[in-house]
């Protein structure tokens, strides 16, 4: 597999911390591209690679291309807007981590087949360490063949693989698994939230948290975020409301009430609508501790 190029669109927190990954572990990152032609310039400069300013030209010049965006609507412009990754594309493959609506990667893998390219979704539960050290968690939808001729790629990027099922059931599954972390983490913040308001010690409050029926994996990376304010962004919220809101979609196709899901979903829209989206998951605590949205 390394003797295969590499590519990468969208050099954010995550994909500009797997392309250094990957060079690292000996792979040919070829071409890059970002919406901030200067951050594509930096990161080419940094790790020997080359920055285009065309989709197109990332094609033309990598084999296998990993496409980290923010949402469906940035997925769409990269593979059908005038320039896209499309062009050129046969027998190229797609290896899509951003989290979408399942229906996208359906259409994306149906698309790259019609010019001779194959899609998988490689969708991510993990950060930036992890990103970085190439131990992610990655659920990964496709064709199972596909999955397999990659899977060398794959583990090098991840310490946790699990292939899924078709293209969409990664993403149905990474939407369930935000879903269920973004309910955790504003419970933690309300009980942290009412526990200051009583005057309770929040060190022994979380303290007692992690040995009772309220540990959480949240209580262990946000707690102390939400109680000193340090929301330097790992995972922000205004992505913690828009993968609440696929969950959301997922359930009423399925005609299953989720309230739980829908009033944290509120919770991550409202702070993110304040101009707050920008902060980690863990301000959410912004809005329910006294007196820090006044």
């Amino acid at each position: 597999m390394k003797n295969k190029t590499i590519g990468f669109v969208g050099l954010g927190r995550m994909g500009g911390n797997m392309a250094r990954c990957l060079v690292d572990r000996g792979y040919k990152v070829t071409a890059l591209y970002d919406i901030d032609q200067g951050v594509a310039t930096e990161l080419a400069t940094e790790i020997g690679s080359c920055a285009y300013d065309k989709l197109s030209d990332v094609t033309a010049h990598a084999d296998i291309i990993l496409t980290v965006v923010t949402n469906d609507q940035a997925m769409e412009a990269i593979f059908f807007g005038e320039d896209n990754l499309l062009v050129g594309a046969d027998g190229r493959t797609f290896i899509n981590c951003a989290t979408l609506t399942p229906k996208v990667h359906v259409q994306l893998e149906e698309a790259a087949a019609k010019v001779g390219a194959v899609c998988l979704e490689a969708c991510m539960a993990s950060s930036i360490p992890q990103a970085r050290n190439g131990e992610l968690f990655l659920m990964i939808g496709g064709e199972e063949a596909e999955f397999n001729a990659h899977k060398a790629l794959l583990d090098d990027l991840s310490k946790a693989l699990h292939y899924v099922g078709a293209a969409g059931k990664a993403s149905e599954v990474k939407a369930l698994v935000n879903m269920v972390m973004n309910i955790n983490t504003a419970a933690l913040a309300e009980g942290l939230g009412i526990g200051d308001a009583l005057g309770i010690d929040l060190k022994m409050l979380c303290d007692i948290f992690s040995q009772t029926g309220a540990n959480s994996r949240v209580l262990e990376t946000d707690a102390e975020d939400m109680i000193i304010r340090d929301h330097d962004c790992y995972f922000s919220a205004s992505h913690a409301a828009k993968d609440s809101g696929i969950a959301l979609g997922l359930a009423a196709a399925e005609g299953i009430d989720a309230p739980l899901a829908q009033a944290t979903f509120d919770q991550y829209a409202k702070l993110t609508e304040i101009g707050k989206g920008e902060l980690d998951k863990s301000g959410i605590a912004e809005l329910t501790f006294k007196g820090r949205n006044d």
